[in-house]
């Protein structure tokens, strides 16, 4: 039987959004996307709903109590199902840095979860990056660039890897780059105090490159210091590097999130989660990795021997960062539909599939109120009840 929604359709292309139209799907493939009036079908009431492509979150450590770095099969999958209930139907999982066998041990666990379509891939958050810039991650977990693991961790995850994040002055830099771009992976870049030249050296070097929550994990922008975040900037201006943007109102500011969309371009900006077990949870204690995390007000920080230290993740979905790209930072509906699905989709290489509506394209989709607070999803067609 064909699904039919009507309302007002951000599609994420350059068609933009209609302000009554359809989009309808009978199976996993959408089959027409446009004007109520166009659609040669019977047509439901308008509703007073926004129709969007399913979200695409390329960085998440967890959700709904548990996390992908620590979380047995089960919790993996109530993690995923925590975030696909709140409209994220392209979800990777991330990991934080670890020793060798760990990483092996969790890419084993989590790959079930990608076989099984709970997830759509897994990032390697480390253990290659600064121990001057490490955020949430065990300093004794972090170590320099060793090719020979991260070809060993690679050819475990036999192409479930999709991103590695790793800092541009670790030792072996080019190498540990070659290996991610052989694996078919995205090289995302963060976590570092890498200076001007390593740093440009690093993001211009070709294939696909993204930088790692963006502002988060690295110096602060001096204007006459130029760093990785100058660097960066640059870049992702240029379109050579997507600049992932947690719009969450805590990892940055709002007016910090509007300038960078009206700098960068939403094409160039990928709104992510960096979620962690708390997201959806009350705050209390959680774990990321190895490490003690208290979560108060609901932001996330490391339980330290003198209080909260670094914020340990998020605590948003995916659904919560694009509300609040809208209607805090001021940014455009339509921009932010597309950083918050198109960018990661093209990020991943998986755009003639995922990231918008348009016939062809899988029946991902979320439907909202106005508000932007989630009605019902869809995942290939199939509505999704969590």
């Amino acid at each position: 039987m064909t699904t039919v929604l009507r309302g007002r359709v951000v599609t994420g292309t350059e068609a933009g959004a209609i302000t009554d139209a359809v989009v309808a799907f009978d199976g996993p493939t959408i089959e027409f996307v446009g004007p109520a009036e166009e659609f040669e079908g019977d047509l439901p009431p308008v509703e007073p709903v926004l129709v969007l492509p399913g979200l695409v979150d390329v960085h998440c450590h967890g959700g709904g109590g548990f996390g992908f770095p620590d979380a047995d099969e089960a919790g993996i999958a109530a993690a995923a199902a925590f975030h696909r209930g709140r409209g994220t139907t392209t979800l990777v999982g991330s990991l934080v840095s670890a020793t060798e066998a760990e990483l092996a041990e969790r890419i084993g666990i989590l790959g079930k979860a990608v076989d099984d379509g709970l997830l759509a891939g897994i990032h390697l958050e480390g253990p290659f990056i600064s121990v001057h810039r490490p955020g949430a991650h065990a300093p004794d977990r972090i170590v320099p660039g060793d090719p020979a693991m991260l070809r060993r961790l690679l050819e475990r995850a036999d192409g479930r890897v999709v991103s590695v994040t790793i800092a541009p002055e670790t030792e072996n830099f080019d190498e540990l780059g070659d290996l991610v771009a052989e694996a078919g992976a995205v090289l995302s870049l963060g976590h570092t105090v890498a200076d001007y030249a390593r740093s440009s050296h690093a993001l211009w070097r070709g294939g696909r490159i993204s930088v790692t929550h963006l502002c988060n994990g690295m110096p602060t922008l001096e204007h006459r210091h130029p760093n990785f975040l100058t660097a960066a900037l640059s870049a992702a201006a240029h379109g050579v590097a997507v600049a992932e943007v947690i719009g969450d109102g805590v990892h940055l500011a709002y007016g910090t999130v509007r300038m960078l969309f009206d700098t960068l371009g939403a094409r160039h900006i990928a709104l992510i989660t960096d979620a962690m077990a708390a997201a959806g949870q009350p705050d209390g204690r959680y774990r990321l990795g190895s490490l003690d995390v208290v979560v108060t007000d609901g932001v996330s920080r490391l339980d330290g021997p003198d209080g909260p230290g670094a914020i340990a993740g998020g605590t948003a979905s995916a659904s919560d960062v694009l509300r609040r790209t809208v209607f805090c930072a001021a940014v455009d509906l339509c921009s932010a539909v597309t950083a918050a699905s198109a960018t990661g989709a093209r990020l991943l290489g998986r755009a003639h599939r995922i990231g918008a509506l348009r016939p062809g394209a899988a029946a991902d989709v979320l439907v909202t109120d106005t508000r932007l607070w989630p009605v019902r999803v869809y995942k290939e067609g199939a509505l999704w009840n969590s």
